[in-house]
């Protein structure tokens, strides 16, 4: 034996174990998925328990998480993790992203909470409430994929790169959404 194999370190035969059935999975084999499941639910499933401070709301994460590891599993790079590895960073993203989008809908419900108890008296609060009208018409008109991703960016505070993940969408597909729902809302807001 080279001494060049010698030193060349040994795979552990649990993680080449692993590394060959996300290979598998990456073909489609379903038993491979099922298998790789049983062996990392668990450990996800407690990070995920501990990031959302819920075991529901873990749990659908952890199948959000699965399901993102076998639609993605050609992204799977031996050379810059473990199996394992690779599924607790997907579930760790995933969580931090729904702890965001909580605490944002936190502080938006926390900011039109502050508001005064009585409506302002005068014409303000009816051009307000016209225009929120406007505005919810006009969302109306988008079709439905442009109109979720302006609801997302707008209503939930979720960035271009949330709002993909959160879709499963590509980047540029969301903000050509976006794109194209703003100016056809500029259009149907500025018609007289």
């Amino acid at each position: 034996m080279s001494q060049v194999a010698a030193e060349r370190p040994r795979l552990d035969p649990q993680i080449a174990e692993d590394v060959l059935l996300v290979g598998r999975v990456r073909a489609g084999d379903r038993d491979a998925f099922a298998e790789l499941f049983d062996r990392h639910a668990p450990v996800v499933l407690g990070l995920l328990v501990r990031i959302l401070g819920s075991r529901p709301e873990a749990e659908e994460v952890l199948q959000e998480v699965f399901l993102q590891a076998w639609r993605q599993a050609d992204r799977y790079d031996p050379a810059r993790s473990t199996p394992r590895g690779w599924l607790l960073v997907l579930a760790r993203s995933r969580a931090l992203d729904l702890v965001r989008s909580r605490e944002s809908r936190k502080r938006r419900e926390s900011e039109t909470s502050v508001a005064p108890d009585v409506a302002p008296v005068g014409t303000e609060s009816l051009e307000e409430r016209e225009r929120q009208q406007q505005v919810s018409s006009a969302l109306g008109t988008l079709p439905s994929e442009q109109r979720r991703c302006i609801e997302l960016a707008f209503f939930e505070g979720l960035t271009h790169t949330q709002i993909a993940h959160r879709l499963e969408a590509p980047l540029g597909t969301v903000k050509s959404r976006i794109h194209l729902g703003m100016s056809k809302l500029r259009q149907v807001l500025s018609a007289p």
